[in-house]
């Protein structure tokens, strides 16, 4: 005989940040019910009256929808935390990318401590989906699934390798049969993942960037992910070497090349897409690239912290959204947490755009929640509304950080962040519960992290040109 699936409540929540389906937003409620009966909400109203088989007392807390991170590499990601902060490559628009990034080689059996380190964090900081976009190794999937998180598997693939030529200009290594190879290897991943018991991993198809893949490539990833039905990712307009580049070679935008290769559509999402032509920084004189963008409903994942910390900022965040954009929040890489992500959308765009009116909190809540969701081509996630699924976050109201309580949400994105996230359910399942972990070792893993990057680092000096340490090249802040 087949169970039943469990009916929990969280009774009479103080504040339910609610779907209303009918003004197409947020909301909040007060003193509301909320119910999930296994993966999927059946009830938010103010009295239920039906059975429940686990009661949570909601008296003191905010039930939010869980947090959708669109762009994070998880592989490796973290092993430059508090490496390049400071560096970057003048001639290269201070990037590190091209120039310092390539030195820190994370080797495949050293990826498991990084990536389960990655996978709490972002659920200690209310994260219910992301997108990850790093490398696969034996045991990836395994993790995934015992994390509870709901993953977008992205095995993305390239044609070129970029090659820095002294931090002063990018060059590109070509292996066109290696892209093409790739592709078929993730259409493999996305074939296997629609497969998968748990039904919280699913696959995307990503060429990897507009300058490393070849048109014809591009296009073939994009009618391979329409035949899967899934979502088509791709880096683009991200840095200015990119831009140069693809002006050089075909004497447009990456955006307006994208779209003579008819790949922008509702499916897609544009990692990071800075400098579209209306950017200051642009070599063009036009603004026609979020008109495209909004269009075809592209959507851009906007990874406010990470560019932030080279001096580069999406102009701006309101701009886009204004545009018609839709839009989505990642993290990229560290710190892996959604709540600051948020938080940085919103004072990064008010920075840029000289306003107060260019952003405000809902707007990039909305977009790390529905604009997410709606890349991913989901309807059921980022929302606390029947028949969506049962993501959710429940917040600490009397957590000090946020007293005293007016709005908790802005007290939650602009003050206490990921010390109030209490408790965690993804599909229905308790993953984080007073704050700890069920379901990963925090502690373990970020002691291996520590050992993976000491070893990374000291194998800089064997990758440099020139055979500088890791110091250096990067001093320490303080000597």
């Amino acid at each position: 005989m087949v169970s039943e699936d469990p009916t929990t409540i969280i009774s009479k929540a103080s504040w339910v940040i609610y779907w209303d389906w009918e003004k197409n937003r947020h909301r909040y409620g007060r003193d509301l019910d909320v119910v999930f009966k296994g993966n999927t909400i059946q009830y938010v109203g103010s009295e239920y009256r039906g059975k429940a088989d686990r009661r949570v007392d909601g008296n003191g807390i905010l039930v939010m929808p869980g947090l959708i991170d669109l762009h994070c590499h998880l592989f490796g990601g973290s092993v430059d935390k508090g490496v390049f902060d400071d560096i970057g490559a003048k001639a290269l628009y201070g990037h590190a990318l091209y120039t310092y990034s390539p030195l820190l080689q994370v080797w495949e059996e050293e990826g498991e401590a990084t990536v389960e380190g990655a996978l709490c964090e972002l659920i200690q900081s209310g994260t219910t989906t992301v997108v990850d976009i790093s490398r696969n190794y034996p045991g990836k999937m395994e993790l995934l699934d015992r994390s509870g998180l709901r993953v977008y598997v992205g095995e993305s693939f390239r044609q070129a390798r970029w090659i820095d030529v002294e931090g002063r200009a990018v060059e590109y290594q070509w292996n066109e049969e290696a892209g093409w190879e790739g592709l078929s290897k993730a259409i493999r991943t996305v074939e296997a993942l629609g497969k998968h018991p748990s039904g919280r991993l699913r696959g995307i198809i990503m060429p990897a960037q507009a300058d490393t893949c070849k048109a014809d490539l591009i296009k073939e990833a994009f009618k391979q992910a329409q035949i899967l039905d899934v979502p088509f990712h791709i880096h683009a307009a991200q840095t200015l070497i990119e831009v140069h580049e693809i002006v050089r070679r075909h004497g447009m935008s990456p955006i307006q090349w994208l779209e003579e290769l008819e790949v922008l559509g509702s499916r897609t999402t544009l990692g990071h897409c800075i400098f579209v032509d209306h950017h200051p920084w642009s070599p063009f004189r036009s603004e026609e690239d979020l008109r495209r963008l909004s269009r075809y409903g592209v959507t851009v994942a906007h990874c406010p912290t990470v560019f932030a910390r080279t001096g580069m900022t999406l102009h701006t965040f309101g701009k886009y959204r204004k545009a018609g954009v839709n839009l989505g929040i990642g993290t990229d890489s560290y710190p892996y947490n959604m709540l600051e992500e948020v938080r940085n959308t919103v004072l990064f765009a008010r920075t840029t755009g000289r306003s107060v009116f260019d952003t405000s909190t809902s707007e990039a809540f909305h977009a790390a929640t529905v604009g997410g969701a709606r890349a991913l081509l989901r309807d059921d996630l980022g929302k606390i509304a029947p028949g969506c699924k049962a993501d959710l976050v429940l917040v600490d109201l009397s957590h000090p950080s946020m007293q005293p309580v007016h709005d908790p949400l802005r007290s939650l994105v602009y003050v206490a962040a990921d010390r109030a996230v209490k408790d965690v359910y993804i599909d229905g399942n308790h993953v984080l519960k007073d704050g700890r972990l069920l379901t990963l070792d925090w502690a373990t893993s970020k002691r291996k992290e520590q050992e993976v990057q000491n070893a990374v680092l000291q194998r800089v000096s064997r990758l440099d040109p020139k055979g500088r340490s890791i110091l250096e090249i990067a001093p320490l802040s303080l000597d």
